[in-house]
């Protein structure tokens, strides 16, 4: 009989320093199905792909491809035996163009001369074919991370891999974007590749996955066909312990204005139009304002033109009364400005730098931390660091002297949330702050916002989960091509409604 899996991992292990991430773990993938693998941060979903990768070897545990054992040293022994990967932080080089990232490392050429109009005629054709629209010519440091979504899923469809890994591939991508995605793994499957889908997401494991593997703490816990389960089984699967899918809150009460926001433009580096244009806006003390909007919209140029990124080029930004549009980032932060950044590598953390040393970035020169000598107060900083990651369950394998960098994506999130929360701001601005986490961490985060607006403080909220937007907003600016089109309550609309100004079919004069 013919074997019916494409791939089975068995009894595989990996350890690292302080953690074992997988704890004998078995995994089989059947032929022309999608699989989900569920699991919290730091549950060692990553790591079982990446082994399967060939980014990791594992100490136990044999790989089969159609039955027969492999050996996969590395990503070039994964490629040729049509194992492709789309990584949660995607493996870009940042001044390529798309096109240049799809082919790089099987660039086409006759006679050791490149061959890029093939090349570009192929790309095209599969963006046409799935439905993965992207500018071959731009340079992926300039193009929204959706669209760098796309140049992954095309790398991997150009080097005709039958077997696709997805790690979170909808965590930055705007709800339109993930029917889409989620199509498209529909068609992939039906002509015959195989699927492994790492997602937090219930709902989405429900509509595209046919089976679900869950892990905990790097141990292997179950696989349920999806069809017979429930999003609350598999949630309880997951985490141990039932969890709450709704947000509870009081009504808001919104007293004096903390952000105010008045005919700000900011350049894009993108294009030569404006990035944001002539945008005015307040946030009170004791709300939660939400910036809704399709992913490359302005919505992050707006954010690094508040947080002191990007210069303006027009406009004024008031914090609490006090003129900041052209004051240094450390000054806006000291006066009561946090920000949970949209790209954690970039501008959340530093990843070769402990967890300890990461959770203090941002106040290591206040008398708590350093002494009048200039010099670090380590045993504070550790002090500090050990309540952080106890009050926010940031898991890591050496505690508060971990590498920022080998930490899960979750936790490393976790850990950015901490630390800005912690500074007790007046002003939170919170993008993307559940992007990648799992159903329980998504619960804590939430609440943690919740009673930052209940403490009196003002929320930023910018999001592209609509369902984040509805159950945390108490207002909701939808941006479109870097302009405010519509101002809404969240308990008077719809998300059809958000969906028509998000994509521009509809305006009002705010």
């Amino acid at each position: 009989m013919e074997n019916q899996y494409a791939i089975e991992m068995l009894h595989i292990t990996k350890r690292f320093p302080g953690i074992i991430a997988n704890d004998d773990i078995t995994l089989q993938l059947k032929k022309g199905e999608i699989h989900a693998l569920l699991g919290e941060n730091g549950a060692g979903k990553s790591t079982l792909m990446s082994v399967l990768f060939g980014l990791y070897k594992p100490e136990e545990g044999q790989i089969k491809k159609d039955g027969e054992v492999v050996q996969i040293n590395d990503p070039n022994d994964a490629n040729r035996l049509g194992i492709g990967m789309v990584h949660q932080h995607f493996k870009l080089v940042e001044c390529f163009s798309v096109l240049d990232n799809i082919i790089l490392g099987v660039e086409p050429n006759k006679a050791g001369f490149l061959q890029k109009a093939e090349a570009r005629e192929k790309v095209l054709a599969l963006s046409e074919k799935y439905g993965l629209q992207v500018d071959p010519d731009a340079i992926i440091e300039d193009i929204t991370v959706g669209m760098q979504q796309r140049t992954e899923i095309l790398k991997m469809l150009y080097r005709e891999n039958e077997i696709l890994i997805f790690d979170e591939p909808t965590a930055v991508l705007t709800p339109q974007e993930i029917s889409e995605l989620m199509q498209i793994m529909k068609n992939l499957a039906k002509e015959g590749k195989s699927i492994l889908f790492i997602s937090h997401k219930l709902n989405e494991i429900m509509e595209v996955a046919d089976r679900c593997t869950v892990l905990r703490k790097g141990k292997y816990v179950g696989t349920v066909d999806v069809a017979n389960t429930t999003k609350e089984e598999l949630s309880r699967m997951m985490v141990g312990r039932d969890v709450e899918f709704v947000v509870h809150k009081e009504p808001a009460k919104p007293t004096d204005v903390v952000l105010d926001v008045e005919g700000m433009t900011v350049a894009s580096k993108a294009h030569h139009n404006n990035a944001v244009k002539n945008v005015s806006f307040k946030v009170r003390r004791g709300e939660i304002v939400c910036i809704a909007g399709i992913d490359g919209n302005g919505q992050t140029e707006l954010v690094y033109g508040l947080t002191g990124l990007e210069p303006l080029k027009g406009g004024k930004i008031s914090l609490c009364g006090t003129d900041i549009s052209k004051s240094p980032i450390r000054k806006r932060n000291v006066m009561g400005m946090s920000h949970i950044p949209e790209d954690r590598h970039k501008h959340g953390l530093v990843l070769d730098y402990t967890l300890e040393d990461n959770l203090v970035l941002q106040r290591y020169f206040e008398p708590e931390f350093t002494d009048k000598a200039g010099f670090l107060k380590r045993k504070n900083i550790r002090k500090y660091a050990d309540r952080l990651i106890e009050q926010y369950d940031v898991r890591s394998g050496q505690g508060p002297i971990t590498r920022a960098r080998s930490m899960s994506g979750g936790n490393q999130q976790k850990a950015i949330v901490a630390r800005e929360i912690d500074k007790d701001p007046e002003l939170l601005i919170a993008v993307q702050p559940t992007r990648g986490l799992d159903v329980g961490a998504i619960e804590h985060i939430h609440k943690q916002i919740v009673a930052q607006r209940d403490e009196n403080k003002a929320v930023l909220l910018v999001s592209l989960e609509l369902d984040e937007v509805m159950s945390l907003s108490d207002r909701i600016l939808v941006m479109y091509e870097g302009e405010i089109v519509g101002e809404f309550d969240p308990k008077q609309t719809t998300v059809e409604e958000l969906g028509l100004y998000m994509a521009g079919a509809k305006r009002m004069e705010v």
